[in-house]
């Protein structure tokens, strides 16, 4: 085995491996003719913290979907002044666009195992998609590890979440990386030591990411 820097590379899941769920959630708000940091915030909350917003709590599996759906809910009504069913927003993601795998990820991943790297998971998901997401891509033969916040009970960008995770494959985070799309979980997994790269919200720059990381493993 060659010496490298790294032990193990870890991936999100929405917005790397499929299109990013902010973006579906901005297209969302233009066909509504909303401001998108309006609705991203009031469904999302402020995703570069961990907070009570329902979103956070269903990440953290401590709200079923439909009680965080029915809150909201309400939170559109006061803060918005609109009735909207999360749902609507939502549904997006499901469509053909949204679930196009992006292979070259997919690639990375199988050159860093045949390399010797640990690989890993790290999501904020909620249970009730767990048979959806988990059915995109083969996440066994891929990942020696899958932490979903929903399980583990913490989200990004909380630093337990990412030391459980190194934790749970041995390796430290100093000799790690780390992709997501969202910038706070970046500056989230910087924060305990991991190196981490940002691949945005767009299949291209998640293609520039990849060259990026491919480089930095050595692949």
């Amino acid at each position: 085995m060659t010496d490298r820097a790294f032990d193990a590379i870890f991936f999100d899941f929405g917005g790397v491996f499929i299109d990013s769920p902010f973006a579906v959630a901005s297209l969302a708000a233009e066909r509504l003719g909303m401001e998108p940091a309006l609705l991203l915030g009031t469904l999302f909350g402020p995703y570069d913290t961990d907070t009570d917003h329902p979103w956070h709590r269903l990440e953290r599996g401590e709200l079923s979907f439909e009680l965080a759906r029915e809150e909201i809910r309400e939170l559109f009504r006061v803060g918005a002044e609109l009735d909207l069913d999360p749902i609507a927003v939502l549904a997006d993601l499901a469509s053909d666009g949204v679930t196009h795998v992006r292979d070259g990820v997919v690639e990375l991943v199988r050159d860093a195992r045949a390399d010797g790297l640990r690989t890993g998971i790290i999501t904020n998901n909620i249970a009730e998609f767990g048979g959806y997401w988990r059915n995109i891509i083969p996440l066994d033969e891929l990942f020696d590890d899958v932490v979903d916040s929903s399980e583990v009970k913490m989200r990004k960008p909380g630093a337990e979440i990412y030391r459980l995770a190194c934790s749970r494959l041995d390796v430290d985070p100093t000799r790690s990386v780390f992709v997501d799309d969202f910038e706070g979980n970046v500056i989230g997994a910087r924060s305990v030591g991991l190196t981490a790269v940002c691949c945005g919200y767009a299949r291209d720059t998640t293609d520039a990411a990849v060259v990026e990381l491919r480089e930095l493993l050595g692949l």
